[in-house]
């Protein structure tokens, strides 16, 4: 029986050259993550005999079970793309292989979840549609993220530090230094001529850069 993870990365494929008017056979074995997987025709024998593609001659069509199949591995590295670059800020040359690691291991509940955190991200970093899932047919219109960098949120806007991705643990210790630390509520009190927060009853200027490492969750 063909690994479920190899059944995966094919389906996204046949997925993905769809999305560029294609569905050879050929073209899809000569992808570098198919080949990857040691994929053959036997394999896609293998796929067609279990219903999830039809294959005529040199072309490759999913069924209705691989559609749902397929677009649900498709969703989940979508998400992880944005998840890696927008939260966890991993360098683009990096993005690709995490993300391929992230699509075969995440359930569909904490893909929801993920997809809810991100606001509901209609396209991946690269212009690409996200499948729509559960948790997004719930809502009509898209959302702001429940989780952002404090560059992101409006003046006025109070917001609970979540995390910090901080360039140094020199910049760490800092921030840790006048209370900016993960829990603490703080209010973006301008952003020009340069980010001024109030966190208790102190008043802070602080560094354009600063404010894009630490994420904060919306409050009031």
């Amino acid at each position: 029986m063909t690994d479920q993870k190899v059944i995966e990365e094919i389906l996204e494929f046949v997925w993905t050259q769809r999305e560029m008017g294609k569905n050879s056979i050929a073209l899809l074995l000569n992808i570098d993550e198919v080949k990857e997987t040691k994929a053959d025709m036997t394999t896609l024998w293998a796929l067609e005999n279990s219903g999830l593609v039809h294959i005529k001659d040199d072309a490759i069509t999913l069924t209705s079970k691989g559609e749902k199949l397929a677009e649900a591995t498709v969703r989940r590295h979508r998400l992880a793309e944005r998840l890696l670059t927008e939260v966890l800020e991993i360098e683009e040359k990096n993005i690709e292989e995490n993300a391929c690691s992230f699509e075969h291991s995440l359930s569909s509940l904490v893909t929801d979840s993920i997809c809810t955190l991100l606001g509901h991200p209609p396209t991946c970093p690269h212009g690409l549609p996200i499948p729509r899932g559960e948790c997004c047919r719930k809502f009509k219109i898209e959302v702001s993220p429940l989780v952002q960098p404090l560059k992101d949120i409006e003046v006025g806007q109070k917001g609970r530090i979540v995390f910090i991705l901080p360039r140094s643990h020199s910049r760490l210790d800092r921030l840790a230094s006048l209370g900016i630390v993960p829990g603490s509520v703080i209010r973006l009190h301008q952003k020009q001529p340069s980010f001024v927060i109030e966190i208790g009853e102190t008043t802070l200027a602080i560094d354009s850069d600063i404010t894009k490492e630490i994420y904060v969750k919306r409050e009031g």
